[in-house]
């Protein structure tokens, strides 16, 4: 993908450090072993030093100069329980229940980076999307004026001229039935994510209605939420409601909306529920022949990003570098 040497260009300025929970998979391991030899981005594997160590060995991974740290000797533990204990007050019974909340993995290397140990984490190989975005929720919470965790997809297709087509699709994986408001939110935040991946957004709220052709209350959500991200975002280029075949076919949107600053030519799409846009991702995936890159979480104040439990080495390398743009 022609963007990973932007976001690549950009670390080896301002290299950063990459908490990775599973120190021990093979997989972070590979990944990890790829990072070291570019020397842009610092891993930190959480876990038993010698087992890390063992499993590199045995699977034939260089990880000499990776940073572990182990949760069950860790200088500045009693540290990361008070700081955990302040951030959960009235929500943890005991500080021995904290102690027992924060060393374990995920929520060690969450602590990890709000303490600035790290700049970002990277979690999920080996446990669900819940076990990575809770600890974010509890610990790193959302930026100031988010009120929602969300997710976006970054699609990347190849084509003839090596040129390749990026797209950015939200939210596939986290919110169920986002409301007006979140939807707006989700929008938003997917424009930034796009931006990062030098797409110059054009947003499509996504319907199975083109601007009034169709009714129903899903259809009000969708082109009320519009309305209030052009009032909230009136430099970015947003429409709705829109299908997609007119949000991406230029033939269909003269037909439909010729007078759309988006239709024919959207690359950011904001799907209506968690229904749509799981299954609208997947669809390109597998018969669009675009690499899916996510899901990429967005309203955090830092970067956490989730892994797919069926995920190889590759996906963990270039999750890591997205991840650590984002910081």
């Amino acid at each position: 993908m022609a963007g990973f040497g932007m976001l690549i260009d950009i670390l080896k300025k301002d290299p950063k450090k990459i908490v990775f929970t599973e120190g021990t998979d093979p997989r972070i391991l590979e990944a990890s072993s790829r990072l070291l030899a570019g020397n842009f981005l610092k891993p930190v594997l959480v876990g038993n030093p010698d087992e890390i160590e063992k499993a590199a060995e045995e699977a034939g991974y260089n990880i000499r100069g990776a940073e572990i740290i182990d949760p069950d000797n860790f200088d500045r533990f009693d540290e990361m329980v008070d700081l955990f204990m302040e951030l959960r007050k009235g929500k943890i019974a005991s500080r021995e229940d904290a102690a027992k909340t924060v060393k374990a993995a995920n929520y060690f290397g969450t602590m990890l980076v709000k303490m600035g140990i790290a700049d970002a984490l990277l979690g999920g190989a080996t446990y669900s999307t819940a076990d990575t975005v809770r600890p974010a929720l509890q610990v790193i919470k959302t930026k100031p004026g988010n009120k929602i965790v969300s997710s976006c997809f970054i699609m990347v297709r190849s084509n003839a001229t090596g040129d390749d087509e990026v797209l950015c699709m939200g939210d596939c994986a986290i919110n169920i039935k986002p409301s007006e408001d979140e939807l707006v939110e989700i929008a938003l935040e997917s424009a930034k994510c796009a931006k990062i991946f030098g797409v110059d957004p054009k947003i499509a709220f996504l319907s199975y209605s083109t601007l009034g052709s169709g009714k129903g209350e899903d259809v009000d959500k969708v082109r009320n939420a519009c309305e209030k991200a052009k009032a909230a975002a009136p430099d970015l280029a947003i429409d709705g409601e829109l299908q997609f075949d007119a949000a991406v076919s230029p033939r269909v949107a003269k037909t439909k909306c010729p007078d759309s600053p988006v239709a024919g030519y959207a690359n950011t799409f904001i799907f209506p529920d968690i229904n749509a846009g799981n299954i609208g991702y997947k669809i390109a995936q597998r018969l669009g022949g675009f690499d899916a890159y996510g899901p990429i979480l967005m309203g955090l104040n830092a970067p956490i990003n989730d892994l797919s439990r069926g995920c190889n080495a590759l996906e963990v390398y270039s999750m890591a570098i997205i991840t650590a743009a984002l910081a």
